[in-house]
């Protein structure tokens, strides 16, 4: 899909140029040091893009620093400030920074006055040669865009291009789009729709794609694979990050094979597919067991989603039946253990939100077709476990909150007794 070029310091994004990598640091923007050094093994590993959260002014002059010890140390990756809820942060930061992140359900909390901000905004980054991600995300709509489309793919288009024809009529256009969603179908199906809309309007922005909250592990790669493929092998997508539960580096090679793959530097690893009716039986000669992951999770994901296939079945492995559940799952054909939803983890998460995750994982994995959400804080994380039945948010001085749906049940929970206090609260729904 041809779109315009974005400049986002020395990367292009978009146009004729190859899909970008990028990735965001896990460590507190306060602590300089310790995000300096994160920035640099992730650049050295890959990211062409590196994304800080700044949730409060005094990080922008934290975010100032790293950006200039990182240049003084020859690391020219561009720098993008993750922003929520402030838009005087987003301003700020838009002089500091090559790109700023804003989510147009959270900039501001008064549509009119979101337009006069915005405006502000563009007139910062024109002056700076800044660019600005319009990036959406399924559980942060806002209740106006829901009132009126639903909590839908549509009212994601919907909400997004209310912000595009912003920059048009502020004649600013370095800008990529993103609508995230944990859940694979509504992803794709929302940057479908945006795509189309965008193609009839003649004015075709970059998009960056991504399964937010995907996981970790093996299912949080297949996930993050079918998603982004699926857009991908349409030619719909400029930039890609793997939001993974993991160390940020661990999402490096899993959207570089991402980019390789759709950007035709290497080709599926798969030895022989058969199919009869709408059921696919394939076998893999990959170098290594995650490659074969990703390989059957981007040759058979779309085509799940789609409904061009029902089944598939993976053979010549041990754990064939075990990643063919998972990525049935992950293409939500069926449902064979709970659905987890868990953020990456950034700077505002204030616990071990890895090890929590595993645990939450090991004890509710009879649960099955439950939704169950693990997430970093309290800022984003109620929003963005949209789609979840039930979910762990981490408040930070050891404490959580118990979700039920979108209503918080308990709050204030010791870390210690979370987990327990999360199993007692769903036995007694059962």
């Amino acid at each position: 899909m041809e779109t315009l070029t974005v400049k986002v310091g020395n990367v292009l994004i978009g146009g004729d140029n190859p899909i970008v990598v990028q990735t965001m640091c896990n460590t507190h923007t306060s602590d300089v040091e310790a995000s300096v050094a994160q920035c640099i093994r992730l650049a050295k590993a890959g990211a062409q893009l590196i994304r800080l959260t700044v949730p409060s002014l005094a990080q922008v002059e934290s975010l100032r620093q790293i950006k200039e010890i990182l240049r003084s140390e020859g690391i020219s990756t561009p720098l993008v400030a993750d922003v929520h809820f402030s838009s005087e942060i987003a301003i700020a930061a838009a002089s500091v920074v090559e790109k700023v992140r804003i989510n147009p359900g959270n900039f501001h909390k008064d549509h009119d006055k979101a337009r006069e901000q915005f405006a502000r905004l563009v007139q910062v980054c024109k002056e700076n040669g800044t660019a600005i991600r319009i990036g959406l995300n399924h559980g942060s709509l806002g209740e106006r865009i829901t009132n009126l489309y639903g909590n839908t793919p549509l009212a994601m288009k919907e909400a997004v291009m209310e912000w595009l024809d912003m920059c048009v009529e502020n004649d600013f256009y370095n800008v990529v789009v993103s609508l995230k969603a944990s859940n694979t179908f509504v992803m794709v199906e929302a940057y479908r729709l945006l795509a189309k809309e965008m193609q009839n309007n003649g004015i075709v922005f970059p998009l960056h794609l991504g399964v937010t909250e995907a996981g970790n592990g093996d299912g949080g790669r297949i996930k993050s694979a079918v998603g982004i493929s699926a857009l991908l092998s349409e030619g719909i997508g400029n930039t890609i990050r793997v939001s993974l539960t993991e160390d940020p580096e661990n999402e490096i090679p899993v959207a570089q094979y991402l980019a390789d793959r759709y950007d035709h530097r290497i080709h599926s690893s798969m030895v022989s597919v058969s199919i009869e009716g709408k059921k696919a039986v394939a076998s893999y000669s990959a170098p290594t067991r995650e490659r074969l992951i990703l390989d059957f999770a981007c040759d058979f994901g779309k085509r799940l989603l789609d409904k061009e296939l029902d089944e598939v079945e993976l053979t010549g492995v041990d754990d064939a039946e075990y990643l063919t559940d998972e990525l049935m799952q992950a293409a939500r054909r069926r449902f064979y253990r709970p659905e987890y939803i868990a953020c990456p983890g950034c700077g505002r998460t204030m616990y071990n939100l890895e090890g929590t995750f595993e645990e939450v994982k090991r004890r509710t994995s009879h649960l099955k077709g439950m939704v169950i959400a693990v997430m970093g804080c309290i800022v984003n994380g109620p929003g963005e476990m949209a789609d979840a039945d039930w979910g762990y948010v981490g408040e930070g001085n050891g404490k959580v909150s118990i979700y039920k749906g979108k209503s918080p049940i308990l709050r204030h929970v010791p870390e210690n007794e979370a987990i327990d206090r999360l199993l007692e609260l769903i036995a007694e729904e059962q």
